[in-house]
């Protein structure tokens, strides 16, 4: 398996080539780490998605409807290479609670996911990923925030939180040096990564005070200190009535720190200082693993500066490293720039009031930067807002730009997006956060990442091992086939590797059911096969918000309760439709050389005499007791091997012939069989010969005790949702009650060349507030949001 993982590595990697190219300068200076860092890059194409969910609080017994956006880490334009994502929400324990595997198609993704009615009340985290994700830290997964209700079922008790918080420093660059002056960031947040206003003061160890520091926004801010390293520092931060103290970093008597200003004219004033003996240091700048700027500079009397233009930079987050005359990275910080390439998307309803069950018109107009016309990709969402309902100050934009390029939970960031004011708010988190997609020792010392999960390209990747059940060791060279039961024949194959791993490609695999996994028992039964899970082992270290249900949020849990059950009392049939996801229903092997509709022929009690009466393409012998078929050849007249043919039921392989010929022939409705060699996957068959029964059940035929037979859910079926249309005096006066909260779920709307749509869809009989979120994103990785609101009175 490990050389299907590298053939397929590069394959990722001259694919990634493509989606890249034209998006790294290159410069002059340090050619040699360029060169390491561009080939580290193009075998790690970083990929995100980011969820937009139908709203953010829940009762038990909803359904969360969601739409995975999905675009390359560099230039966030939609990409079409994995076909899977991973859906899961997350208790406060890490635990699953709800998972799905959704299909992915052209950078697009939905789904939903039905709230079980036995969850407790509580916080989750819904996540989401690709297996080639996987490979990466688990932090640059997609996560949102959600809040479930069940007011059936009192929540898990939570211990009364005592407020704890913590303090960390920052300096500039990453060293605080004796003698220099240095810029340092600070972050005080509680126990769940929430910042405080507090009060501080940085005191020496003759507890003199140096500096006074208070945040500027969301517990974060910055102040100036020259270390002395004959004494030692440490802060004093009052929060609450309570007193903390955290010392400051160590200070270094050699080394370099770095400052970066903006100049507010179009560039970046980068100064270095350095209290070793070095003719030059460099400048390496790149966003998101696009290299933009390299240069050198002389060091003069300790120091040297740069002058980058802007412009030069890409928008969003870069990092900004100070290599040493030796190569050597000293120094890094990052820095924001707002992005200029928008997606502006303008949303109104045709009313700013409606009646319940009324006709709502929205008019939809997209625009790039430029002010013109462009074709976006969008969903919507309308939902009524209450004490639990909020507007997300999280949106396609800020989260691709921001959010996803750094660890944690970023409190509201929403804000940094607004305005020019909020420049040193985004400049103080820039200092508190640092670049951990690589190690730059990985990069210079031409360390090849290593990957344990393969991009899946055409469908789930199903992971097995094989193990001798003698020796309990690896099964190497074995060949291993996986069936899915049912009419529709679908039967995959793998040989293990020396190590005993197996592998399935399961293209075209949708919705729950069964898995059956086996060896050619007629080889060998010594075999253990273990599948593997599919979803993610590996966890952020973040921790959800305590939970705080307050009196006043009683009448929107009734409210929201209340319709749940409602719809799904009269609604039930209807929440339950899916759509159908248009795949080729052939079997794997594709056109039949013969098919057999036994309906057709006289009917016999016994299987050997369908065989022998009707199926000319196989001659039944039985030799000692057992039946075997040899296989006429549909090329030429001769047998093809004295091996059985792969004897499928129901597209489950049967090794046993004996099994077939003792079936009941009345339960078999039809053969189809293909007289010559065939070669699946890794597997050569000599020919095949399928029955399928009527029910789809095996007809009572037992699958082998050895073969491996799990509950498997594949691709989730698409589900539709439901909005009643009051467009008939009959459907306006109808009795039944429409208590929807949701009013409307659209995860695939596109606009025109104009940039311009229009949708409708009917109110409820819930008068209140509502909000519609749309966001999308263009061809061309210009994302945006936007809302708008609307009454609905009696």
């Amino acid at each position: 398996m490990r050389k299907h993982i590298r053939n397929i590595i590069c394959l990722f990697s001259l694919l990634l080539l493509s989606i890249t190219a034209g998006y790294s300068q290159a410069p002059a200076a340090l050619p040699d780490v360029q060169n390491n860092f561009n080939q580290y890059n193009s075998n790690t194409l970083q990929e995100k998605l980011y969820v937009h969910t139908d709203k953010n609080a829940y009762t038990a017994g909803e359904l969360i409807w969601f739409k995975l956006y999905y675009v390359d880490g560099i230039n966030h334009k939609p990409v079409d290479l994995s076909k899977v994502a991973y859906v899961e929400v997350l208790d406060n324990n890490q635990n699953a609670v709800m998972q799905a595997k959704i299909a992915l198609d052209n950078g697009a993704g939905s789904g939903s996911l039905f709230i079980p009615v036995t969850l407790a009340t509580g916080n989750f985290t819904l996540r989401a990923y690709t297996n080639w994700m996987k490979n990466f830290s688990p932090d640059y997964y997609f996560y949102k925030r959600l809040l479930i209700i069940n007011p059936l079922k009192s929540p898990d008790v939570e211990a009364k939180a005592t407020p704890d918080y913590d303090a960390q420093f920052f300096p500039e660059g990453g060293n605080l040096l004796n003698g220099i002056a240095s810029v340092v960031g600070f972050k005080v947040s509680d126990q769940w990564g929430k910042g405080v206003n507090f009060t501080g003061a940085i005191l020496d160890k003759n507890n003199d005070t140096v500096v006074r520091f208070t945040p500027y926004k969301f517990g974060m801010g910055h102040f100036t200190l020259k270390p002395d390293n004959h004494t030692t520092y440490h802060a004093i931060i009052k929060i609450a009535g309570k007193t903390i103290q955290k010392d400051l970093p160590a200070i270094n008597e050699n080394g370099y720190v770095m400052s970066v200003k903006d100049n507010g004219s179009g560039s970046l004033a980068v100064a270095v200082n350095t209290t070793l003996t070095t003719p030059t240091v460099y400048l390496f700048a790149h966003t998101r693993g696009s290299v933009k700027v390299i240069e050198s500079a002389t060091v003069s009397n300790g120091s040297a500066a740069f002058n980058v233009d802007k412009s030069k930079l890409g928008d969003g987050i870069s990092q900004l490293t100070v290599f040493n005359n030796e190569r050597q990275p000293v120094c890094e910080r990052l820095y924001f720039k707002r992005p200029a390439k928008k997606l502006m998307i303008s949303a109104a309803a045709d009313q700013q009031e409606y009646n319940t069950r009324k006709k709502v018109n929205i008019a939809i107009d997209a625009k790039n930067g430029n002010s013109n016309p462009v074709v976006a990709g969008l969903s919507l969402a309308v939902y009524r807002l209450d004490s639990l309902q909020h507007p997300d100050q999280e949106n396609i934009q800020n989260y691709l730009w921001l959010s996803s390029d750094l660890k944690g939970n970023i409190e509201s960031p929403d804000y940094y997006f607004k305005s020019a004011e909020t420049d040193e708010a985004i400049d103080n988190l820039m200092l508190t956060q640092g670049w951990r997609r690589f190690d730059w020792k990985d990069i210079l010392n031409s360390k090849q990442p290593e990957f344990s999960f393969l991009p899946e390209f055409n469908g789930p990747i199903i992971l097995a091992k094989i193990t001798s059940t003698l020796t309990n060791t690896p099964a190497k060279s074995i060949m291993t086939y996986l069936a899915i039961p049912g009419k529709k024949v679908q039967m995959y194959t793998s040989y293990s590797d020396s190590l005993g791993h197996l592998l399935f490609n399961m293209k075209n695999f949708y919705g729950p059911g069964e898995i059956v996994v086996q060896t050619n028992t007629r080889v060998d039964t010594n075999y253990r096969i273990d599948i593997a899970n599919p979803f993610s082992e590996q966890y952020a270290k973040t921790a959800l918000p305590h939970l705080n249900i307050s009196a006043g949020m009683q009448t929107a849990i009734e409210d929201q309760s209340l319709g749940m059950q409602v719809q799904n009392i009269y609604s039930s049939t209807k929440l339950r439709q899916f759509y159908d996801p248009h795949i080729d229903s052939s079997a794997f092997f594709g056109i039949p050389y013969k098919t057999y509709l036994l309906d057709n022929y006289t009917r016999f009690t016994t299987m050997e005499e369908v065989m022998r009466e009707y199926v000319s393409e196989g001659n039944i012998i039985h030799p000692k007791n057992h039946f075997h078929i040899k296989v006429l050849n549909a090329n030429n007249p001769s047998y093809l091997s004295d091996t059985d043919p792969m004897i499928l039921i129901d597209g489950i392989p049967f090794f046993d012939v004996d099994k077939l010929f003792a079936a009941d022939p009345l339960k078999i409705r039809k053969l189809e069989d293909m007289p010559f060699t065939y070669y699946w996957g890794p597997s050569v068959e000599e020919g095949i010969f399928s029955f399928t029964t009527y029910k789809g059940d095996l007809g009572g035929v037992e699958i082998d005790p050895h073969a491996v037979v799990l509950d498997y859910e594949g691709l989730e079926l698409q589900r539709e949702f439901y909005a009643p249309a009051y467009d008939t005096e009959k459907a306006y006066a109808s009795r039944i009650p429409d208590f929807r909260n949701v009013l409307y779920w659209a995860p695939y709307i596109t606009t025109g060349l104009k940039g311009k749509n229009s949708l409708s869809f009917y109110t409820s009989d819930k008068t209140g507030q509502y909000i519609g979120v749309i966001q999308g994103l263009t061809a061309n990785g210009e994302a945006g949001s936007s809302i708008f609101t609307f009454s609905v009175v009696k």
